[in-house]
């Protein structure tokens, strides 16, 4: 029973998701209207009848009831309900996707606060596979979305999401070769850690081997990677320039315009925070007079920079409810605009332009969190497998590349006694446990997850910055 309330909550409130404590009813959406209602406006007071033509060989055509565009007609709007949300297009996904980040989001925390209080040495984190399974269900989610644009025959949806999954392939190439003296991921220090870790690994296993890929091979493989997270985002990024649009007109108070800004803006501000000429280098050594006296520490800096992602992630789940109305006014939007055409439209028409507005919200609101989860998730995974500290003033608790290497050569020893007895016994197991641990070791996390942070906010924020400037310049209004 307890069960079952506590889905029905969910059920009404998740189109809100996290952050505040909105209940769903505070959305509106429109009502299309009927035909009565139309032909009543229209000036149609007799019965409704459909008017019919015949055509040359015979056949009798049944012609669509139409109403003139300039009908004086204002939308009935209502709050949604637990009903209504049950026949939106992609409400399972969405409630599942929902239910699934906020448990795994639990767990990380609870698992975050007992490491902190135990300090365990050899326990496997389970937030890390949580963690994972979230951003699994997150590519599955905007992928089953893509596919549908590319069901669209006509559009031009395809085309796009082509168009920008190339662009962004390309971008990503041009990244990968530029220097870590400005763009500061770790990926060449964490590839070659993880090289190196393998050959040894390997040759302890009587293999011999120069390693598993080649630089060339692991950076056109990110860089594919790349390419699809871009198309995957080309769509939520245009749609949320349009509501960010859309919910700046209704925006009455300064404070909430101001956290709209600064949330459109909050994927730049995450690209900065890994760019080092301007972010990391300008703080931890200021030009202050002859001298520069560092500001923070290293490792004082990547936990800063873990919390401004975290809050900036807050900031757009918080102002979900802003956006989604902002969408679900398109509706009312669209007859207004419609008003100022000449001509006429059919009734069919008019009310399916209205309802699909509602019908895709759930849709629309798995373009807009999708995004925010793996952001979340990412981040969470870059903290945990690089051995990150939560704390700003408290010394690193994450090892050092110099510790690491320390550590590696320290259980290759261990490695080669456990490798002198010719029974398979459970030490020789955790021995090659361990020297996976030497081939996957944080170096290699930390630059492979910072680049994907990074990668996912640079893809949001330039797919946001087109869809601004196509709906600022080329829509007509």
């Amino acid at each position: 029973m307890v069960a079952a309330r506590a889905r029905r909550v969910l059920a009404i409130s998740s189109l809100t998701f996290l952050g505040r404590s909105y209940p769903a009813t505070c959305l509106q959406w429109y009502q299309h209207p009927t035909e009565e209602q139309l032909q009543v406006l229209a000036g149609k007071q007799q019965k409704a009848k459909s008017k019919k033509e015949r055509k040359y060989n015979g056949h009798i055509e049944t012609k669509p009831l139409t109403v003139p565009k300039d009908i004086n007609l204002h939308l009935e709007a209502k709050s949604i309900t637990e009903m209504d949300t049950r026949v939106l297009h992609y409400f399972p996904e969405y409630q599942w996707l929902v239910d699934f980040t906020v448990c795994a989001t639990v767990v990380y925390v609870i698992t975050e606060v007992y490491y902190s209080l135990t300090n365990p040495r050899n326990e496997m984190n389970i937030s890390i596979v949580w963690s994972l399974l979230v951003l699994i269900f997150v590519f599955k989610v905007l992928f089953s979305l893509t596919t549908h644009y590319f069901k669209v025959e006509e559009g031009g949806e395809r085309s796009v999401c082509i168009t920008f999954g190339c662009f962004f392939f390309v971008k990503a190439m041009a990244i990968l070769i530029v220097t870590e003296n400005y763009l500061e991921f770790g990926l060449e220090t964490g590839f070659a850690n993880f090289s190196g870790g393998a050959v040894q690994f390997l040759e302890k296993q009587g293999l011999q081997s120069q390693g598993p890929v080649s630089k060339l091979t692991f950076k056109m493989s990110l860089a594919i990677l790349c390419g699809f997270i871009g198309a995957f985002l080309t769509f939520p990024g245009l749609r949320l320039a349009q509501m960010h649009l859309d919910a700046l007109n209704l925006a009455k108070e300064k404070l909430t315009q101001t956290l709209l800004h600064v949330n459109f803006l909050s994927p730049l501000i995450m690209v900065l925070l890994w760019v080092k000429p301007i972010t990391k280098d300008y703080i931890m050594n200021p030009p202050l007079g002859k001298e520069s006296i560092p500001l923070m520490s290293e490792s004082t800096y990547d936990s800063l920079r873990l919390w401004i992602i975290i809050a900036l992630c807050v900031l757009r789940l918080a102002l979900i409810r802003q956006h989604l109305q902002a969408y679900l006014n398109l509706a009312q939007k669209s007859i207004e605009q419609m008003k100022k055409e000449a001509g006429r439209i059919g009734t069919k028409d008019l009310q399916k332009m209205v309802a699909r507005v509602f019908y895709y919200l759930c849709v629309i609101a798995l373009q807009y969190v999708a995004p925010v989860i793996m952001l979340l998730h990412t981040t969470l995974l870059l903290k945990t497998l690089g051995h990150h500290s939560w704390g700003l003033l408290s010394e690193p608790s994450y090892m050092s590349p110099k510790e690491i290497t320390e550590a590696s050569n320290s259980v290759k020893s261990s490695t080669l006694v456990a490798n002198e007895s010719k029974k398979l016994t459970v030490a020789q197991i955790t021995m090659a446990l361990d020297g996976l641990q030497n081939v996957f070791t944080p170096l290699l996390f930390r630059g492979l997850l910072s680049f994907l942070t990074w990668w996912i906010a640079a893809c949001l924020f330039s797919t946001s910055l087109f869809g601004l400037f196509y709906h600022q310049y080329l829509t007509i209004a």
